[in-house]
């Protein structure tokens, strides 16, 4: 199989040593680049030229970003050939609509390293759908932010140096932003949930991140046995679901404290399978590479995915309550004494809880709300 990779940074040049190291049957015959950087004989900087070369069956795109990669994929798409995409962005902002063309073009879309990087997340949830109901799914589903509280926590070090020291590290991009207020999460979370309970999931979902995390937080759950996870999730219960990305405080026994520096772990809850955990490296060129070309040989072996999201499932925030601790400097009228200077609040949902937070952080812009896991 003749296949193009669309762009050549970490992922795709990933992609590309696996391939030529892995894969006998596999040919990249063309990569899409910029024009100064054409420093192979396949490259082009013209779309065109894999558009038109019909001996190209599949498309992987490793672009990041909303555009150009959306109109890419649509052209891809419409021109019959398969794509793969590892990004999570354009994914979770136009899902739908690339399943619809995919359907009417006759060729399939794989998104496997959209979630989890080498983990077989999407994997996973496909093979547990065929035979169950997925009431539940959660998850740490960034890296990066892993690494900020796992350091926090390992070395007794506030958020600024944990952050810096995961710059320094590669782990963290120089504006961390997608990271740290749970962007990239909430992509993740729209793909899993979408695919988890047959529908589109709604884009505006109720995101806390950590960037308001300090090393005071992290000793105060310590006193009650918990650390602190950037965690996505969702439920769905008789044709309705609620998603949320939040930082929990999770109990120090569980598995999701206990995840090291870079990894991440997530989970599923079926019906009759029970709860499925899968872990492993969450980003990097190699692991992120790898599950773009499981997703190359699945295509090559004649192995086809489709997404018709028929569920008819609806979105009702209501469906996800928990207790949440305020943590605040400034007056907080309502709740009960948690721990010096904290508060909580009973049986919030993730929207009342994001609502609670923008109200009191005009005041106190260090505040920071965090669930019980």
């Amino acid at each position: 199989m003749d296949i193009a990779i669309l762009g050549y940074g970490t992922v795709g040049k990933g992609v590309g040593e696996i391939i030529a190291s892995k894969t006998p049957g596999i040919s990249v015959k063309r990569i899409l680049e910029l024009p100064d950087r054409l420093t192979d004989p396949r490259m082009t900087s013209d779309y065109g030229d894999i558009l038109s070369d019909g001996a190209i069956e599949l498309v992987v795109e490793c672009m990041g970003g909303i555009e150009p990669a959306h109109t890419f994929i649509c052209q891809a798409l419409s021109a019959g050939k398969h794509v793969v995409t590892s990004n999570k962005a354009v994914v979770a902002a136009h899902f739908a609509e690339f399943a619809q063309l995919a359907a009417d073009n006759g060729v399939s879309l794989y998104i496997e390293a959209s979630v989890g990087g080498g983990i077989p997340w999407i994997a996973g949830i496909d093979k547990a759908r065929r035979t169950d109901t997925i009431s539940s799914f959660m998850g740490i589903m960034n890296g990066t932010t892993n690494y900020i509280v796992y350091s926090m926590d390992k070395a007794g070090i506030d958020f600024a140096d944990a952050l810096r020291d995961a710059q320094e590290k590669g782990y963290a991009e120089r504006d961390p932003s997608a990271d740290i207020d749970g962007i990239d999460v909430a992509n993740k979370t729209i793909i899993t949930a979408s695919i988890a309970f047959d529908c589109p999931c709604v884009r505006d979902l109720p995101v806390t991140g950590i960037r308001n995390l300090s090393k005071r937080d992290m000793e105060l759950f310590a006193k009650h046995g918990r650390i602190v996870k950037l965690i996505g999730r969702g439920v769905q219960d008789a044709g309705r679901y609620a998603v949320a990305v939040e930082p929990m405080a999770m109990e120090t026994s569980s598995l999701e404290a206990n995840v090291p520096a870079n990894f991440n772990l997530v989970t599923l809850v079926g019906d009759t399978v029970g709860e499925l955990k899968f872990y492993g490296q969450g980003a990097g060129m190699l692991p992120t590479g790898n599950a773009v070309v499981q997703d190359v040989l699945d295509c090559a072996e004649g192995i086809r995915r489709s997404y018709d999201f028929s569920s008819g499932c609806t979105y009702d925030p209501d469906l996800l309550r928990s207790d949440y601790v305020l943590r605040t400097t400034a007056s907080v009228d309502a709740g009960e004494p948690y721990d010096e200077g904290m508060r909580l609040f009973r049986g919030l949902t993730a929207v009342e809880a994001k609502e609670l937070l923008a109200a009191t952080i005009e005041n106190d812009p260090a505040a920071i709300i965090v669930a019980l896991g």
